[in-house]
């Protein structure tokens, strides 16, 4: 590190200080690649360095957190998604450049698109709606994601004109949009809870629609489907002797959990002074030391509860139990529309989307259930696929149910079939090819 020559020792001690120091280790652990950050404590700063790995689709499959004091040190344990570690020097540098800056830039711009931020009462076919009306308005759909939970929508949509390529800027065009979008959105009986709004940068995007579902006071309504045997086990407990509230979340193992939990944690104005995070198989338990921002511990019975429910909302949101579908096929004007009405069509419902357009090349996402929440039929699965194009509309991950109850077996004479054999049998036999990420 080089100093400008009118640096004082004082100046540049704290400079010292205050930038986070990052080392990436990958001998000592056999499993995983270690990343150890030192830092002066600031807000948000566990936030921002779970942030960056997840950014890159990194799994964390352990970590160490402390920040008594005025110092902040923490390890995770990281892997790519196939479980190896990192080995790709590009990945490495940049993890140690971001978590290098004291106060790194964490907005994200639409490279010059016009964002919609969109909340309501889900129903079938919404999704479907609600790109018909972009369409038709001659609003090109570019990046979108959108998430479900407890019978409530929110979506960040990216869009440009059709005609011109360029953000809708047109205060006039953004007024219509917004309204038939609150339209659509409100439904028959959602006229207070129906929100369109547009917005020119976000923080960050999932963050966001955490946010968004935050306010719309998802955690709070009753589920639209019956809890899970996996459902979220979240306890708080007040350790009067230290100050603290100890936050316990035990849950499935999955892509950006961390990430979901300690976000949620930062918006609601809760600190994380020291925290475990261990995975056992496909188990993940977590455990936080928190306090508000002012440094006091939880105070009542009824803030507890509120923090068992926005936690739970927070790891169910992400997680879907419907089947994965991808397209991946040339852009068009309307393809989402054409798309989401065969869905609809057929009785589908798009519990979660990720949207997104690189090249004139359309690579989306859907997660689909049947209009109830149960798992869609394999054959009204296949006749969508046949109506979109087998070659462009594949499976690409099953719920667990296809997978589970390997106990409730038939046969005769000792031949046994598992449930999830004769299903996997039948979705074989239909024609479902069903492939795992590479």
């Amino acid at each position: 590190m080089e100093w400008h020559a009118c640096l004082d020792e004082y100046e540049k001690l704290v400079i010292r200080m205050t930038t986070p120091r990052v080392v990436i280790d990958n001998a000592v652990c056999p499993t995983a690649t270690l990343v150890k950050v030192d830092s002066a404590r600031r807000d948000g700063i566990l936030l921002d360095a779970v942030q960056v790995l997840t950014d890159l689709n990194l799994s964390i499959k352990k970590a160490y957190i402390s920040s008594d004091g005025q110092w902040f040190m923490d390890v995770f344990h990281v892997t790519d998604l196939n479980g190896n570690k990192l080995t790709d020097e590009s990945v490495i540098s940049y993890i140690e450049q971001s978590l290098e800056t004291s106060f790194p830039d964490r907005s994200h711009g639409f490279d010059g698109s016009t964002a919609l931020e969109l909340t309501g009462t889900d129903r079938v076919g919404l999704l479907s709606e609600v790109f018909a009306v972009l369409a038709d308005l001659q609003c090109d759909v570019v990046d979108a994601k959108v998430w479900t939970h407890n019978g409530r929508i929110a979506s960040l949509i990216s869009v440009k004109d059709c005609n011109s390529g360029s953000p809708i800027n047109d205060s006039q065009q953004i007024d219509r949009i917004k309204s038939r979008l609150r339209n659509i959105l409100r439904g028959d009986n959602d006229i207070r809870s129906a929100k369109t709004s547009v917005s020119l940068a976000i923080t960050h995007t999932e963050r966001r629609l955490h946010q968004m579902m935050f306010a719309d006071s998802d955690y709070g309504r009753k589920p639209v489907l019956q809890c899970r045997e996996d459902s979220p086990v979240v306890t708080v407990q007040n350790w009067a002797e230290k100050g603290y509230s100890v936050v316990n979340v035990q849950c499935k193992d999955r892509a950006k959990l961390l990430f979901d939990v300690v976000c949620t944690l930062t918006d609601m104005q809760y600190v994380v002074f020291h925290a475990t995070i261990n995975t056992v198989e496909d188990k993940a338990y977590m455990e936080f030391y928190v306090r508000h921002t002012d440094g006091t511990p939880i105070s009542c019975e009824a803030e507890r509860q509120r923090v068992v429910q926005c936690l739970r909302a927070a790891v169910e949101r992400r997680a879907s139990d419907g089947v994965r579908l991808e397209l991946c096929t040339s852009d068009r004007q309307g393809l989402l529309a054409n798309v989401t009405r065969t869905f609809r069509e057929n009785g589908l419902n798009v519990t979660r989307a990720e949207i997104s357009t690189t090249n004139d090349i359309a690579r989306n996402v859907f997660y689909v259930t049947d209009a109830i929440g149960n798992v869609a039929d394999p054959k009204i699965i296949e006749t969508v696929r046949e109506k979109i194009g087998l070659g462009e509309l594949k499976v690409k991950e099953l719920p667990l149910i296809y997978h589970e109850r390997e106990e409730a077996a038939v046969g005769v004479g000792g031949a046994v079939l598992s449930l999830g054999s004769l299903v996997r049998k039948n979705l074989y036999n239909l024609g479902l090819l069903i492939k795992s990420y590479s």
